[in-house]
């Protein structure tokens, strides 16, 4: 089987419990994500090969770290050490019409201080036929960016399938640099794209048309939507095929989720839309959506399984707890195939 390497900084998750505010909150739950780990774990969980590089401190937290990851099965082999910590982010998770609350602390972390160099690409890349990365890296600082880019060069020489999800998040660019001036260089060497409307903008300069249906046999504009993907993938002359995650939050609890493909040959597919009654835990998503195209396009013959593989593991992460998706891929099959009762399974 051939491998999937995902690559990005893997942080320590504290989360109040239930739905308590960080204010009020006398103890923290603590987990492990990040964008491209929760990949590498729902590909393992999907029953593919996968491999997260990161780099990480020599201490007892980072070990409980490694140990988490490989007890999903991911490849551990290629994290490199040093640096002084690792990152944390705080998630203050909510319901109804309270908004959701992410506070980083990251600053300094052994991923953010990160060099060209110190990745062993040709190591890394032993087996592989997918590279996997996020625009949250070239985010972090100069260095990290840089890191990234010698990632995708390394890829792209071996002829590696290389997919990006643009994963723009506002409070991480602080070192003097914006999204609109870095991405550019790198989302350009993508054979497969994933991201928001919003994320493309960032990125392609493209204005969003935006989602706002109230429910999910609501119908929205497909042709301004195709029109939009015309305009990005007209600047993307390597892409093959880019993913658009569409969501429309009515509250905490109720999302409305699809997702849209279009392809350099273009065809133009929307995926089946999803009505979230009762969100659990929304962090991941974009993630599990991520894992699931990856899963789809290197398994199923044509493109539109591909696509609604992808918008059900990413409804399905929904409803779990925590970064990570820990469904099967037969049970996104399920729901793919219609099976939505939420029965026990006996």
């Amino acid at each position: 089987m051939s491998k999937i390497v995902t690559f990005g900084e893997i942080l320590m998750r504290l989360t109040p419990p239930g739905y308590l505010k960080l204010s009020q909150a006398n103890s923290l739950c603590a987990t492990f994500g990040g964008s491209e780990t929760n990949v590498a774990v729902s590909l393992a969980h999907f029953g593919m090969d996968s491999e997260f590089v990161t780099r990480l401190p020599q201490n007892d937290i980072a070990q409980a770290c490694v140990m988490d990851l490989r007890s999903h099965g991911v490849g551990t082999s290629n994290i490199v050490y040093g640096g002084d910590r690792l990152g944390l982010y705080y998630f203050e998770n909510t319901s109804s019409d309270r908004v959701a609350k992410v506070v980083y602390d990251r600053a300094n972390s052994s991923f953010c201080t990160l060099k060209p160099g110190m990745i062993d690409w040709d190591k890394a890349f032993e087996g592989a036929d997918w590279f996997h990365w996020s625009g949250i890296g070239p985010s972090l600082s100069e260095d990290a960016a840089a890191v990234v880019m010698e990632g995708i060069m390394a890829a792209e020489k071996r002829g590696i399938t290389i997919s990006s999800d643009l994963n723009f998040r506002k409070n991480l660019w602080k070192y003097g640099k914006k999204a609109e001036e870095v991405m550019p260089a790198f989302v350009k060497h993508c054979d497969v794209m994933f991201g928001t409307e919003g994320e493309y903008q960032k990125a392609f300069g493209v204005t969003p048309i935006g989602y706002d249906v109230k429910s999910a046999t609501e119908s929205f504009d497909l042709k301004a939507h195709e029109e939009f993907c015309k305009a990005v993938m007209a600047q993307a002359p390597k892409c093959k095929k880019m993913f658009v995650a569409l969501r429309n939050v009515l509250n905490a609890n109720t999302h409305i989720l699809t997702q849209l493909l279009y392809t350099k040959e273009g065809q133009f597919y929307a995926g089946r839309t999803y009505e979230i009654s009762h969100v659990v835990d929304c962090v991941g998503c974009g993630d599990a959506m991520c894992a699931g195209l990856i899963y789809g396009l290197k398994n199923f013959d044509n493109d539109e399984d591909a696509l609604n593989f992808s918008v059900a593991a990413g409804t399905l992460k929904n409803t779990i707890v925590g970064d990570y998706n820990l469904v099967t891929a037969d049970e996104v099959m399920a729901l793919m195939k219609g099976n939505a009762s939420g029965r026990i399974s006996r």
